[in-house]
């Protein structure tokens, strides 16, 4: 089983405005490094995509499938793992209280719920596979839910099975001795993706005024440097 949380470039070849035509693909990579490092494909692809709106969600889930599927041919024409497509948003509303904040076995030491605990129905999509999660025990303040919609599911999980492996994954996060609040997937590209900025972006002097010009003139994006043999296939962003 390989579970990751991708970044748009996803198929074999894909076409960049500036870049032309752009040869590999980071879910291909993926699975041929794992294949590397266990001697075998993976058997089932779960993909814990984050920074999705509402309104996004099968507009994201048509174009980034069809790279998956794209990139699983193009390792193997018959080799088609089942895929499961979860969004997972942390940017809502909702949040959740104990009914009775005198009972100790409802609530932890901060006053919030217990973390595991887990809604999907009342406040939940009618008809869609959605459910929301405090994988996470508060420290201060009220604990913020992480929502997760399963918008394909190939290995047909029941809600139950779902939801004790996105709990149980909370606790595998690297930096942390402790359960976390999002799936450490979705935490290790947020990390990729901010030390990636460093490396892209050009050092500018700080203004008062440097936030709207960096915006408005901002110069051409440079390539990612080269990683070396040693960290190419380590989580050294972490």
């Amino acid at each position: 089983m390989i579970i990751f949380k991708s970044l748009r470039e996803s198929i074999r070849t894909w076409h960049e405005p500036q870049m032309g035509t752009v040869t590999g693909g980071m879910i291909r990579e993926l699975l041929i490094s794992f294949r590397k490092a266990t001697g075998q494909k993976p058997m089932r692809i779960i993909f814990y995509r984050d920074g999705v709106s509402d309104g996004q969600f099968y507009q994201v889930l048509l174009y980034e499938l069809d790279a998956i599927r794209k990139a699983r041919a193009s390792l193997e024409p018959n080799y088609q793992p089942p895929v499961t497509f979860v969004i997972v948003q942390k940017r809502h509303h909702t949040r959740l209280y104990a009914n009775n904040h005198k009972d100790r076995s409802s609530i932890d030491k901060s006053g919030n719920i217990l973390p595991g605990t887990v809604v999907d129905s009342k406040i939940c999509h009618p008809t869609e596979f959605d459910f929301y999660l405090c994988s996470h025990a508060g420290i201060q303040g009220t604990s913020r839910l992480a929502h997760y919609h399963v918008l394909w599911d190939e290995n047909n999980f029941i809600a139950d099975e779902m939801q004790t492996l996105t709990n149980n994954l909370c606790y595998t996060y690297a930096r942390c001795t402790r359960s976390v609040s999002v799936v450490p997937p979705a935490y290790y590209a947020h990390l990729a993706a901010f030390r990636a900025r460093f490396y892209m972006e050009p050092e500018l002097p700080e203004s008062p005024n440097s936030v709207c010009t960096k915006t408005a003139n901002r110069t051409p994006v440079k390539p990612l440097p080269a990683l070396k043999d040693k960290v190419k296939r380590v989580m050294f962003y972490c």
